[in-house]
């Protein structure tokens, strides 16, 4: 043990037994923390110059630590941390800057398997206790594996190193100097401020750092450290102010480099979040399996695996990180693409029932329908009845803007295949939805020629006999067609032949929701068709990307005779005009919606939310009228409830969250009043203005932005300009990026991190590699293919998709 070490050892030991009051030493422990740097300094090489700093940090924050019953676990932590030591490394003298090197794709022998601490808790690594992983946990890392790909969310670029004599103003840049003078002294407000003089033989210049009196204790004369931030100037001289810095050592880690920048939360500082993760990365990542095959991984020129994560949390170079960026992008895709393509080929290996279904019979729907159908719902159509009749199971998704008709084109099938001799199911996510759905259908079924369908409803309110009496039937079969919401897939539910089941608004369902309706037509022979559909347009430069599984009909025209909604944006000042022109429309005898970003004001938005404004609307501006309030953190019932008194007439404005972009129909509402409208993306604006123009009265969508930039208003003037959510969802692509269209509002796919959905180039690059890997061994059962098929699993394991 070195003297150093001993006398820290001691120094705690002591502060233990007085009850971790932090009074072991004078000042405590914060303040003895750059006595430790200065001693270890001198009995350790700069191998162990990490670890000498995590303890400095330990003793830091061990004096903020609010008492005695927070500070003894820490105290124990640190000991341990002491006992440890440094990692056994040893590095060349002098010390000096990197310099970059090239990164090259050559790959190094990795082991055959995945190492099984990569998911254990981040508890186990060095420096993480309980009230650290906790405050990590809001950053959604839990394990050793969730650290390694936290990626950064940019890049600080301090590898400009140059001399003090030809620094510029507002330039980042990095010197490399030794510390003439440095010391600390208060300000009138009461801060305090140290101030070092820094000098490299071309000149001099101040740093400046803020409520850091620890730093007397580390930079000091005669030191040479490295300093990396904006040049800076006070009274005609150049200067840093609050700087990044660090000792100058061969492996810089603050300075000097590309320097990553990670996502942070309280209590989780950037130096400490790049020192653990430099940790995890230099042990983990060269034990780390490639799982990408070796044909691919040459054929594309890849990195390997481990060398990409060093490389994208630590470059070396541009080079190098553009590289690991290329490689774990690629990565992302291809596994993505893999995923699809074996739920496709899983799907594929069951038997559906060939339904006879005989044009004379598709011929008397389409002549007894009240309306004349489209050439797209004509052509979408067409495609379901071929997989009806096909012994392959339908997987079709119906795509379709707002008012496009795709309900009918569900409608035709189901009855169809009643006409077949089977049963049919519809499920939709709310019941205000399945209630519109029951009744579309039951309308359209009126004119049938021959027995009309029989039609139930079944959601959470049906109850008592009426539910029991739908059970019987499905059972034995005198009910054709189901109409419902989760309660279709609860167990007490049997069909007796179910053939085809709809889902609407697929993506507000999950995976193992869409298959628990699935599989109650399963019967051990068949499996029945699936008809999924969604009002969210995609750009169809993405269709392929995100819907290989599925075959896909896109209906791309509006109905004749729907009129358009006429679309205006609107300053802040004219919210009156508006408002005047949304009575007007009541008082004709419509309602109107108007839409709120944000449930509850919040001090960081400075945006209109839902409850202070549903007040302000309700007593001064609407007194007279009915308002309702709808929102997301209502629970289910009480949503439903004020969905249900507005569709019925029971309330002349809604005010609402986004909670109301899709489903709700609501015939006689005119006016769609979007405030805060920059803050939505353009497809949830064209969401939002389909909820009106739903009836024969002319519509309106008024869209109040409080931003000014031109970026917010090229936004809106393109939801003003067309009515195409295609055309739009392309626009919203390019502007804001693949969040729209990824991840929560996608239910059951993963979520890409460095993959970009506007990145075409690249997706086809990697669908294409996937698909001829796929062909050749579509089982993945190759045995150089096992790490492959567990890494695709496991991404779609983790979105709640599913890969069979």
């Amino acid at each position: 043990m070195t003297a150093s070490v001993e006398k820290l050892t001691k120094i705690l030991r002591l502060e233990a037994e007085n009850g971790h009051r932090d009074r072991a030493v004078v000042g405590g422990l914060e303040r003895f923390s750059g006595t430790w740097l200065q001693d270890a300094g001198v009995d350790f090489d700069a191998s162990a110059q990490a670890w000498i700093e995590d303890v400095a940090e330990c003793l830091q924050a061990y004096s903020h630590l609010p008492g005695p019953d927070e500070r003894a676990p820490a105290l124990e932590a640190l000991l341990a941390l002491l006992a440890h030591g440094p990692a056994d490394e040893t590095v060349p003298a002098p010390p000096a800057p990197p310099q970059p090197q090239p990164v090259r794709p050559a790959q190094p022998a990795r082991p055959a398997e995945e190492p099984a601490g990569l998911e254990a808790p981040i508890t186990v690594l060095r420096g993480v206790g309980q009230r650290q992983a906790s405050r990590m946990a809001r950053l959604g890392l839990h394990t050793v594996r969730d650290v390694l790909f936290f990626f950064p969310s940019r890049y600080d670029d301090f590898s400009g190193l140059k001399p003090i004599n030809r620094l510029e103003y507002g330039e980042e840049a990095t010197v490399v100097a030794k510390v003439w003078d440095a010391g600390t002294r208060r300000t009138r407000s009461g801060k305090v401020l140290f101030k070092a003089v820094l000098a490299d033989g071309t000149g001099m210049m101040e740093a400046t750092w803020f409520n850091q009196p620890y730093l007397a204790e580390q930079i000091k004369a005669g030191v040479q450290i490295v300093v990396s931030g904006k040049v800076d100037e006070y009274l005609g001289r150049f200067c840093f102010v609050s700087p990044e810095w660090e000792p100058l050592r061969k492996d810089l880690l603050h300075t000097g480099r590309l320097v990553p920048v990670y996502p942070l939360t309280e209590g989780l500082g950037a130096r400490w979040m790049r020192q653990l993760i430099k940790r995890t990365v230099d042990h983990w990542a060269p034990r780390l399996p490639e799982h990408l095959p070796a044909a691919v991984m040459e054929a594309h020129g890849l990195l390997g695996l481990g060398d990409s994560l060093q490389q994208i949390h630590f470059p070396d170079s541009p080079e190098g990180l553009e590289q690991a960026r290329y490689r774990l992008a690629f990565d992302e895709a291809f596994v993505f693409q893999l995923g699809l393509m074996r739920q496709r080929h899983y799907w594929r290996s069951f038997t559906a029932r060939q339904l006879p279904i005989e044009s004379d019979m598709l011929q008397q729907f389409v002549l007894s329908l009240p309306f004349q159908l489209t050439g797209a719902q004509q052509r979408a159509l067409d495609e379901v009845v071929n997989d009806l009749r096909s012994a392959y199971p339908m997987n079709r998704l119906i795509q379709g803007d707002v008012g496009s008709g795709k309900t009918v084109v569900a409608a035709a099938a189901m009855a169809l295949t009643v006409a077949a001799g089977a049963q049919a199911a519809m499920m939709a996510p709310t019941e205000i939805l399945v209630e519109q759905h029951y009744a579309t259908l039951r309308r359209l079924f009126e004119s049938l020629p021959g027995p009309t369908p029989t039609i139930c409803l079944l959601s959470g309110s049906v109850t008592g006999a009426e539910r029991e009496a739908i059970y019987a039937g499905l059972a034995d079969g005198s009910i054709d067609i189901a109409v419902g919401t989760h309660a279709l897939i609860q167990e007490s539910v049997v069909f007796k032949d179910l053939a085809m089941a709809v889902i609407d608004e697929q993506h507000r369902f999950g995976v193992r929701q869409r298959a628990a309706l699935r599989q109650k037509g399963q019967d051990g022979v068949y499996t029945p068709h699936l008809l999924v559909m969604t009002a969210t347009p995609i750009p169809r430069s993405l269709q392929l990307t995100m819907w290989g599984h599925l075959d896909v009909s896109v209906i791309d025209e509006m109905p004749p005779g729907r009129q358009p909604v006429t679309t205006r944006c609107i300053l802040p000042r004219e919210r009156e005009r508006a408002y005047t022109f949304l009575r007007t429309q009541i008082e004709k005898g419509h309602q109107a919606f108007i839409i709120c970003p944000l449930v509850e004001e919040s001090d960081k938005i400075e945006a209109r939310s839902a409850v202070e404004e549903y007040e302000r609307l309700r007593s001064v501006v609407f007194p007279d009228l009915k308002l309702e309030l709808l929102h997301g953190r209502m629970k289910s019932d009480e949503k439903e409830a004020k969905m249900g008194a507005f569709v019925r007439g029971e309330a002349d404005i809604l005010v609402a969250t986004s909670v109301v972009e899709v489903g709700i129909d609501v015939p006689n509402a005119t006016v769609m009043l979007i405030e805060g409208a920059e803050r939505f993306g353009l497809s949830q604006l064209h969401q939002f203005r389909g909820r009106v123009g739903r009836g024969e009265h002319a519509s309106y969508c008024l869209l109040v932005s409080e931003s000014l930039s031109p970026e917010a208003q090229e936004r809106l003037a393109a939801v003003e300009a067309t009515s195409d959510g295609f055309e739009l969802a392309q626009k919203d692509l390019d502007i804001r990026g693949p969040g729209e269209f990824m991840g929560t509002r996608q239910s059951g796919y993963p979520m890409l991190k460095m993959a970009s959905l506007a990145d075409l180039r690249l997706l086809e690059t990697a669908r294409e590699a996937a698909r001829r890997f796929f062909d050749q061994d579509p089982e993945m059962s190759a045995p150089g293919d096992a790490l492959l098929a567990a890494r695709v699993a496991q991404v779609w394991d983790e979105a709640g998709g599913e890969v069979s």
